[in-house]
């Protein structure tokens, strides 16, 4: 299964003050690059691109507009353009773990897991002290693992010893829960895509295959009491879907009211108020003559109200089209389950 892109973190990124050292022609100004970063933010990548590509073609060596130009073909799932950009970036500029990074993300998710493990291997060598490519080699190692704990239970159900290994590893990743996106730094900065996905809150948990119960243990009867909170939790996951399934029917049929009625009432994007959001959303909805929200890929987790769905979104919207992953924060509130806190790609 292909990891998932996440939404843009902006961090500090020390590696380009270095390329300013070393002399790499041009670095954007600040609020260049937060404007480019916070329609990213945003999800409007084809604007983001659109904008970046105009300023570099006054400045075409700008290490971080080049870079942003390769987030925004990602967010595009322009995967084959995106690499090219990251290449050349490493080919330029090989000071800067972030490409490397970045490379590493899209590799993984087309499968290519060895060239994925070169990257971050790369990266930690040109900074040791990278944090986000230590930690992304380590998701990439549990997702090998997984694979390779599920593929030896298929091939022999009663391995007592697989089967305890993939259910410590699955429980090791869902430790790892989304987090708020951070803020956009004011200081020029490069965009790291944390935890194998392209884009910027906290590192995304990888989905792994079902454990296959051992036939020795499918057999054993299962007591009537544990059971009882494995249907609650279904049940609460079915609901949840449910709510989500509503809300992308809703926005489907622009049906404003319904739509706007799935978030909780403080909602809020990019430090947008919720009336000034509303107000942004009902615009970009009523202009498309024709909108088409289908979903897959669910993975849906649920804590006491709280529950955070990801899934795959396919977009499409006159001629334009979009596939990327999203994950919404849901509470429980006055009896429905609302959207409390939305990131694409996490």
């Amino acid at each position: 299964m292909p990891f998932s892109f996440q939404r843009l973190r902006f961090v500090a990124a020390p590696a380009v003050l270095l390329a300013c050292l070393l002399g790499a022609p041009g670095i954007a100004r600040a609020d260049e690059a937060d404007e480019v970063a916070q329609l990213l933010q945003s999800g409007r990548a084809v604007e983001a691109l659109r904008l970046v590509d105009q300023r570099l073609a006054k400045r075409p060596d700008d290490v971080q507009l080049r870079f942003l130009r390769g987030v925004a073909l990602a967010e595009q799932n322009r995967v084959s353009e995106a690499i090219a950009v990251f290449n050349k970036l490493v080919q330029d500029h090989p000071e800067l773990p972030e490409p490397y990074n970045n490379l590493a993300v899209l590799y993984a998710n087309q499968g290519q897991f060895d060239r994925a493990r070169s990257a971050l291997e790369t990266a930690i060598r040109t900074n040791p002290s990278y944090a986000t490519a230590h930690e992304n080699l380590g998701d990439l190692y549990a997702k090998l693992a997984s694979q390779a704990y599920s593929k030896a239970l298929q091939l022999d159900a009663g391995n007592s010893r697989a089967a305890p290994k993939l259910a410590m590893i699955r429980e090791l990743i869902s430790l790892k829960g989304p987090q708020a996106p951070a803020a956009v730094a004011r200081e020029p900065e490069v965009a790291a895509l944390p935890s194998v996905a392209v884009a910027p809150a906290a590192p995304v948990a990888l989905p792994v295959q079902p454990a296959i119960a051992p036939a020795a243990e499918a057999e054993k009867p299962v007591a009537a009491a544990p059971a009882a909170p494995e249907a609650t939790a279904d049940d609460a996951r079915a609901e949840v879907r449910r709510a989500v399934e509503a809300w992308a029917e809703a926005w489907s049929r622009k049906d404003l009211k319904a739509y706007f009625a799935a978030y909780t009432p403080n909602f809020s994007a990019d430090g947008m108020k919720r009336a000034a959001w509303e107000s942004s959303r009902r615009e970009r909805i009523t202009s498309k003559k024709s909108i088409r929200i289908g979903l897959d890929d669910w993975r849906i987790e649920v804590r006491g109200k709280q529950a955070t769905a990801s899934f795959q979104q396919d977009y499409r919207a006159d001629t334009f089209s979009a596939n990327s992953r999203k994950t919404l924060k849901l509470v429980r509130q006055g009896g429905q389950w609302r959207i409390e806190r939305e990131s694409t790609g996490s």
